[in-house]
């Protein structure tokens, strides 16, 4: 359920020419194609399906623009209000999105600016959602552009609270399914999500001056940047990766039960987004834990049977 996660590793660029905001969505849609779990799959109830893409295209273009990748051409930055060349200032794109963002949550006019914002509207008022979740998603973003090293697991947990865990909410808000038990649940499994991705994508993040990997667990494994450097990993930072591999396992187990407490097609939705973090660690596995070489993915047919497996034992 981690979105940020999710769109941090395949990067198809959002495509923002100013164009038809039909146009718009169909990109979008075509990126949440290539996630390691389905993000609004076709076994959902439409109106489900639409809120989900919804809410997917916002995390899409905020961590594009946290990221720096949005398409040539400053479209996205005349789009929220800014000129062309602002594009490149991430955290004035930043600022101009909260403003289109606080747009989608007036009543007055004028209305959001960027089609994709125009798109959250009806979601919103349909499943009664709160700012705070998206605002959290813009301040992850924001804290990626102060913030490239995280001393600690505790630290880091609370970045994945931002960036992760606000969007596994919205999907419960989305679907009327909100309780306390279950928000517990799915901030673990959200937590989890966003650590396998760090996994996946250590060596595209460090090429961006980031490390998610905790700066206590490099010294206990004595592992340097340099040796995130390198072109495949040696002993240790396999030994890291694996221990970290593990970490993110126990989250996912600790809110599988989530997936037995709902029934029906949401219950499916679920347990794909487990079994997508789970195919994903037997993935790294697969590869011995050496995760500099590229990310290592799972095979459709491995996602399938760690779905069937998930509904199994949590059924």
């Amino acid at each position: 359920m981690s979105e940020r996660g999710a769109t941090r590793s395949v990067k198809p660029r959002t495509v923002a020419s100013g164009g038809p905001a039909d146009a718009q969505s169909r990109t979008v849609l075509d990126q949440a194609a290539h996630e390691n779990f389905p993000v609004a799959p076709f076994f959902l109830p439409r109106a489900w399906r639409a809120d989900l893409m919804a809410v997917y295209g916002f995390a899409r273009l905020v961590d594009d623009i946290g990221d720096g990748d949005l398409a040539p051409g400053g479209g996205d930055a005349v789009l929220l209000g800014l000129d062309r060349e602002q594009s490149d200032d991430r955290p004035a794109m930043l600022d101009a999105l909260q403003a289109d963002l606080d747009r989608v949550f007036s009543d007055r006019a004028p209305g959001p600016r960027h089609p994709l914002m125009r798109r959250l509207g009806p979601t919103v008022r349909r499943c009664d959602l709160t700012p705070e979740p998206f605002l959290g998603l813009i301040e992850a973003n924001r804290q990626d552009q102060r913030v490239t090293r995280y001393g600690t697991y505790d630290d880091l947990l609370a970045y994945c609270e931002l960036s992760a865990n606000t969007v596994g909410r919205l999907v419960l808000g989305i679907t009327g399914t909100t309780t306390p038990e279950r928000v517990r649940w799915s901030d673990a499994i959200c937590t989890a999500l966003q650590i396998v991705e760090h996994l996946q994508d250590v060596a595209e993040d460090l090429g961006r001056d980031r490390i998610y990997l905790p700066a206590e667990d490099m010294k206990r494994f004595a592992v340097t940047e340099d040796d995130l450097r390198a072109s495949r990993g040696g002993a240790s930072v396999r030994a890291l990766i694996a221990y970290e591999a593990e970490r993110a396992r126990d989250l996912l187990n600790e809110g599988a039960p989530l997936v037995g407490s709902v029934h029906g097609r949401l219950k499916l939705l679920l347990a794909g987004f487990v079994a997508g973090g789970r195919a994903a660690l037997r993935a790294v596995a697969a590869a011995d834990h050496d995760v500099l070489p590229g990310p290592p993915k799972p095979t459709k047919l491995s996602l399938l049977r760690e779905v069937g497996a998930t509904l199994r034992r949590e059924g």
